[in-house]
């Protein structure tokens, strides 16, 4: 095995403390640290004299060392340098903080290039901390990394030039040269070279051209083979039956895009090859009532169905309203899921192997081993974007490659949805039922808090229920203290004359679905969350909402989360509150409170923050992209499509020699991408 792709360690001078940092960046071979790209770049090419320079912006400045000066404060060490301009010969200071390694690596009388922040000093203007070369380094663009805490962007740097070295001992290429030809790309070992250590910011251009490329290719030809990897002959081939008595026992009408959706999934599970389908529904369009209608579709066909839904109170949700519907019309529902005891869940799955269940719901107990249908032929995921691809693949092996449908509340940009659901065909739900009252957004700043929980409480008085939304980020400890003091104060405070409770990402799976259940009942009048109320549990007697920190949150997440009010009869509102008050914040927030179209809101974050904010925290179960931008490289997305869709048409699976080393790559993207 090459020295590229062993363990980080082989590289000199990396210890058990600089490995355990590298793992935390998912780096773990030299290979990996190669792929790890700069996220920026410090341009020491063209200094500035430093009176010309604006306070508070970052500049260039190239000055020699004419005296260096120690200020000791009893905790801290302050080192200031003087510096004078090569050029205009006027002074400023160098001022670093406790960091005397920094300090004594400038040298009194040689001249360096500075890049910092300039700020108003007592005698000169200042340079605080600022990042240093020397003047005659033949390398004037620096790169800058991700760090963590004891990582470097030096110790980065170092171990680069020995990884490169490896590389250049035996390096390799995945595109041919006609695909590096008619794209006008540079080799792989180019671009490595130039992204990590570039001469000029052309160098920069074209190696992020061709890393782009190929990131933006094998994300498609991934997606292309496991769409071909299903397009196996289905052993749930169903045929033309009519449902007409599901339809007249719904307590309501299905809307024009419910039963286009239908009848769309319908059309594909009559087929000889498996259904792959997403219905992409705003907030409460509906979805859930189509994928019933799928799972009695299957039943009169003589097929089982299951549903699979990211956390057990979803399912357990699901279990009710399929429950409520399909009952009456003899279909027999069951619910399998972690909470169980041993002896339930044993029960469960022996009724699922007898076929005495024809609908199944449940979490991720659906995809255990002794978890065995008698004859599944529909496998329903909802909330898609919290399972990864391995995933939902794993259901459907339960089956005789059952038929598949998917269901998303998040709609996706078109050009997304092309490449993350590029192996599903796309059916969209845009309208809502009828009865559904559209929800008033307000946004409004931290100074106007009393005024909207004044509000709140005159909405509770009515009989109404409210949640208080908290970002808070996973694994950060002090969000967490933040969101337990912010509900002990608003119980001891605004909301002391109500039942307040709390719910986080932290609680054990029985400790929320507690809590939610108390507030579904009603016992609780107040609910204050993080984001995990995000998806699906519907409460209709919820009908206003309060969200923290708002600009702390993509759009269409703020989308997701309104969408947990309205969900009844109920007239409901929408609180955003923000102390954060910039052009970017009031643009974003303006967005919110003009439109409750969740496909608008998904175009404009999609255009404000791109691909890889766009989902939130939270992981897709796609790869991510390291260096392609969805919204700025839609021509190096087209050239790449088209690329993709020549060699697929070629080789559907790439098993011919010649794409070995693409296959190779696809296999490696992917297999980072299991979130299982």
């Amino acid at each position: 095995m090459s020295e590229l792709f062993k363990s980080i360690e082989c590289l000199p001078k990396i210890g058990k403390k600089r490995l355990e940092k590298y793992n935390k960046l998912n780096i773990y071979t030299p290979y990996d640290l190669l792929c790890y790209y700069p996220r920026n770049y410090i341009d020491y090419s063209n200094p500035v004299p430093i009176y010309s320079s604006q306070i508070g912006h970052k500049y260039a400045v190239k000055g020699t060392v004419i005296e260096k000066i120690l200020i000791s404060t009893g905790k801290f060490m302050i080192y200031k340098s003087l510096i004078e301009e090569s050029e205009t010969h006027n002074y400023f200071y160098v001022t670093i903080f406790n960091n005397v390694y920094a300090h004594e690596s400038l040298i009194k009388g040689c001249e360096y290039i500075f890049y910092g922040k300039v700020s108003l000093g007592y005698e000169y203007l200042e340079i605080t901390s600022p990042t240093v070369i020397p003047s005659n380094e033949p390398t004037k663009l620096q790169p800058i990394y991700h760090l963590t805490s004891g990582l470097t962007n030096a110790m980065i740097y170092t171990n680069l030039k020995q990884c490169l070295e490896i590389f250049d001992q035996s390096p390799f290429e995945t595109l041919n040269q006609d695909i590096l030809s008619n794209n006008d790309l540079i080799s792989f070992q180019k671009a490595i070279h130039s992204i990590h250590f570039p001469s000029s910011i052309e160098d920069i251009k074209m190696a992020r051209k061709r890393l782009a490329f190929e990131e933006l290719l094998l994300l498609q030809l991934g997606m292309a083979t496991i769409r071909n990897t299903e397009r196996n002959h289905t052993g749930c081939t169903m045929a033309r039956t009519n449902i007409d008595e599901f339809f007249a026992q719904l307590p309501f009408d299905m809307t024009n895009g419910q039963m286009n959706a239908i009848n769309d999934i319908i059309q594909d599970m009559c087929k000889d090859t498996p259904m792959n389908r997403l219905i992409q529904g705003d907030v409460g369009s509906g979805k859930t009532a189509v994928s019933i209608a799928s799972c009695y579709y299957a039943y009169k066909n003589g097929f089982q169905s299951a549903i699979m839904a990211p956390t057990e109170i979803l399912a357990q949700q699901h279990y009710q309203t399929y429950v409520n519907i399909l009952q009456p019309l003899g279909v027999r529902v069951g619910l399998l899921t972690g909470s169980l005891t041993v002896k339930q869940k044993k029960l469960i799955r022996q009724q699922i192997e007898d076929g005495e269940l024809d609908v199944i719901a449940g979490t991720h107990a659906l995809i255990q081993k002794d978890t065995i249908f008698k004859s599944l032929g529909l496998v329903i995921t909802d909330e898609q974007h919290r399972f990864g691809v391995s995933q939902r693949s794993k259901l459907s092996n339960k089956g005789n490659y059952p038929h598949k449908l998917v269901m998303s509340a998040t709609p996706i940009p078109r050009t997304l949805g092309l490449i993350i659901y590029g192996d599903l065909d796309i059916s969209t739900i845009k309208e809502l039922p009828k009865g559904r009252q559209p929800i008033d957004t307000f946004a409004v700043s931290g100074k106007l808090r009393q005024r909207a929980f004044n509000y709140i409480i005159k909405e509770l008085l009515q009989g109404g229920q409210a949640y208080i939304v908290c970002p808070m980020i996973e694994d950060n400890d002090e969000d967490l203290q933040s969101v337990y003091k912010y509900a002990h104060d608003i119980s001891t405070g605004a909301f002391r004359n109500f039942n307040v409770g709390l719910l986080h990402g932290k609680m054990s799976p029985d400790e929320k679905d507690f809590i939610m259940q108390q507030f579904k009942d009603g016992f609780l009048n107040v609910l204050v969350s993080t984001t995990v109320i995000e998806v699906g549990v519907d409460v209709p007697n919820a009908s206003i909402i309060l969200i923290e920190n708002a600009d702390r949150f993509g759009l269409s997440q703020l989308h997701q989360l309104r969408g947990r009010v309205g969900r009844g009869s109920r007239k409901s509102t929408c609180i955003l509150v923000t102390d954060n008050i910039n052009d970017d914040t009031k643009k974003r927030l303006k967005i919110m409170c003009s439109t409750t179209d969740g496909f608008k809101i998904a175009e404009e974050d999609f255009k404000l923050r791109g691909c890889g904010d766009f989902f939130g925290q939270r992981q897709h179960g796609l790869p991510s992209l390291k260096i392609a931008d969805l919204v700025n490289d839609m021509e190096l997305l087209e050239m790449a499509k088209n690329t993709a869709y020549n060699i697929i048409n070629d080789d559907p699976m790439l098993s011919k020699v010649e794409h070995s080393s693409l296959r190779t790559e696809v296999l490696r993207m992917f297999a980072n991408s299991s979130s299982d």
